[in-house]
């Protein structure tokens, strides 16, 4: 007798829903959106500067249809702490109203964003880089990768069978001096990958990225050399070149100050978490005037001539505690992002026309080092995790047809360049477009502000993370606090702490709503002891006591 032969088809997955709201068909501004069964997660949600405008404002992503649409994330992933991943936060999460996962770094700058815009952050939620976690609908891998700020993640996002990695920034950097190395062992135990969403920034590069290490060794060479008072420029946001240029500079027997609110918060937040324990204290900006320009150091932002920043001022000999003469020498260690070209030279132009030295990584190779990965980094990745299928984001049409066709000498597909607002499917093996949402541009003016603050010169702001003992009905510091104060000569951490511990042994508060306010009454009251002026304080409680 016949047996009746059983045919059993795999089941089909069901389709993953991506829809990117910046950072595709051009640079920065980065925010995507994962869905599975009506179900959504964002990854990173970044800002752009705008210097093709008046006042240089800001550009956010426009998120305005994703309420009409029903879409209603329910968590964001912060890959790492650069402005174009993370910047937007203070104005859009209002909106979501989700948890904010981010790794201990790009936490504190996200508590700075939204403590900037007067909102709660019992929103974040820290992982360690490494970490596995669910968010949305996703279980969630993140993997250490080198980058221009430590703690920079890929992810991996699994659900019903797909497995995407989303890059992130990244690059292969066998020194990065601060934070973790991108390790062939990690990306090939996660191979072979569906789909990847992938940096496409340095696609058209053919060169390898240099290493931060290698920055290190010539900005110690060049400092060694100068005359005068040296200003050092980079991004704020780039820990392991302030290091190098603080290390260097003790090593010249020059005093550091620091120039412009981001400088001076990302040296804090830095020395916080650990990451800048051996660079040397700083002298006020008012003080620098009594030194021998041979022996100081100025390390500031604005290399990217915005109009508004302290490098701009210096410049135009408009800073009140600087003013720079000739033989000075002026370190660039950045590079022009594209669109500021024009902006960056006018800046040093400015400077040469004052007398200065301008040393930039246009005429003195070695300045700087890209974050992201050359063709044969992005050759190396997909030869480690082995993709059916690439999305090339995080870049411009160029970019993003110049790495389409490295993933297509390896045989990976790839058949959409994505564009902002293209609502995407993808069900495993073929990538669709569902349609085409119209954005619009959502500017934000830095002069309002820039005059938002005005009137409060000398605040303070504590976050302070704490765990609730209910056995014995009191409050514990747990974990650094995060201090942003405008006061020239605040109190150190250590001695702050000091006084938090044994205040709050003293304080009975049944929610950290009442805590906080207890905690600044008390604060301003000591504070102003300490200071001999007035600052007004205000505490950030961070109840963690659920998260442990």
């Amino acid at each position: 007798m016949d047996q009746t032969r059983v045919q059993v088809r795999p089941r089909r997955r069901s389709e993953i829903e991506i829809l990117p709201l910046g950072g595709c068909g051009e640079i920065g501004m980065n925010l995507m959106l994962y869905g599975f069964q009506s179900r959504w997660l964002v990854v990173d949600c970044g800002m752009a500067l705008r210097q093709d405008l008046p006042d240089t404002p800001l550009q956010i992503p426009d998120v305005s249809s994703l309420a009409t649409l029903g879409i209603r994330p329910e968590a964001i992933v912060i890959t790492h702490g650069h402005e174009d991943h993370l910047g937007a936060l203070g104005w859009l999460w209002p909106r979501f109203g989700c948890p904010i996962y981010a790794t201990p770094l790009a936490a504190g700058i996200a508590r700075q964003k939204l403590v900037e815009q007067g909102l709660a952050t019992d929103a974040i939620r820290v992982f360690k880089p490494g970490a596995r976690f669910d968010a949305g609908p996703f279980s969630v891998q993140s993997i250490n990768v080198a980058h221009s700020i430590p703690e920079s993640v890929s992810l991996l996002l699994e659900v019903d069978r797909h497995r995407i990695l989303h890059t992130g920034d990244w690059k292969i950097d066998p020194n990065p001096i601060l934070g973790a190395t991108t390790r062939e062992q990690d990306f090939t135990r996660i191979a072979p990958v569906d789909l990847v969403v992938g940096d496409s920034t340095n696609a058209m590069v053919e060169e390898h990225s240099r290493s931060e290490g290698d920055v290190a060794t010539t900005l110690e060479r060049l400092i060694e050399g100068c005359k005068g008072r040296v200003v050092v420029s980079c991004f704020a946001s780039n820990l392991a070149r302030i290091l190098a240029a603080g290390l260097a500079a003790r090593r010249h027997r020059r005093r550091i100050a620091l120039l412009g609110r981001a400088m001076e918060k990302m040296v804090r937040l830095g020395r916080e978490l650990g990451y800048l324990a051996d660079f040397p204290d700083t002298v006020p900006l008012s003080d620098i005037g009594y030194l021998p320009p041979d022996e100081i150091l100025i390390l500031a932002t604005g290399s990217q001539g915005e109009s508004r920043a302290a490098l701009s001022r210096l410049a135009a000999n408009q800073h009140s505690a600087l003013e720079i003469e000739a033989g000075d020498c002026i370190i660039f260690s950045s590079r022009a992002i594209p669109g500021n070209e024009r902006a960056v030279t006018r800046l040093q132009q400015a400077f040469t026309h004052r007398g200065a030295h301008v040393f930039s990584d246009e005429t003195h190779p070695g300045l700087h080092a890209s974050g992201h990965p050359g063709q044969d980094e992005l050759l190396s990745l997909y030869r480690w995790v082995r993709p059916a299928h690439l999305l090339p984001v995080h870049g411009e049409t160029l970019h993003q047809q110049a790495h389409c066709a490295i993933a297509d000498s390896l045989g990976i597909k790839s058949t959409i360049l994505p564009i902002n607002g293209q609502w995407l499917r993808w069900n495993g093996k073929r990538m669709m477009t569902e349609e085409i949402l119209t954005l619009s541009p959502v500017i934000i003016s830095q002069r309002k502000r820039a005059r938002k603050p005005s009137h409060r010169q000398n605040d303070t702001i504590i976050v302070l993370p704490v765990i609730h003992q209910i056995d014995k009905g009191q409050w514990q510091r747990v974990g650094r606090m995060l201090i942003d104060s405008q006061v020239d000569a605040f109190v150190d951490e250590e001695t702050l702490g000091d006084w938090v511990d044994i205040t709050l042994e003293g304080i009975t508060a049944r929610t950290s709503v009442e805590l906080s306010h207890l905690l600044e009454e008390l604060a301003n009251h000591w504070l102003g002891e300490q200071l001999r002026q007035s600052s007004r304080v205000t505490i950030d409680i961070v109840d963690t006591t659920l998260q442990r």
